[in-house]
């Protein structure tokens, strides 16, 4: 990976949507949604108050988390798409 994300940023990848619904439908690429759940690449080292001190971040590489419908960038990084959004887009942690 050659991007590391600054301040409260997060490098997300999508999780993969089903192919078919719970009664055996496939679902074509024109009708799905884009997934709102991913996991996390990449984190920046977190924000900072105006006194310079520094706020960790709440997530770290590897959790799966869930996320607003229109948050983030998309971007490309070695030809995979991702998506690079702020840590106060982020929804929640999926345990």
């Amino acid at each position: 990976m050659a991007l590391k994300p600054l301040h409260d940023r997060v490098l997300v990848r999508r999780v993969e949507s089903d192919e078919k619904t719970a009664g055996g439908l496939i679902i074509p690429d024109s009708a799905k949604e884009k997934p709102q759940e991913g996991e996390i690449v990449a984190c920046g080292e977190g924000a900072r108050k105006d006194s310079g001190e520094l706020i960790e971040m709440a997530v770290k590489a590897g959790d799966k988390i869930l996320f607003g419908k229109w948050s983030g960038t998309e971007v490309t990084i070695d030809g995979e798409e991702l998506l690079m959004m702020k840590e106060s887009d982020i929804l929640g942690i999926v345990t």
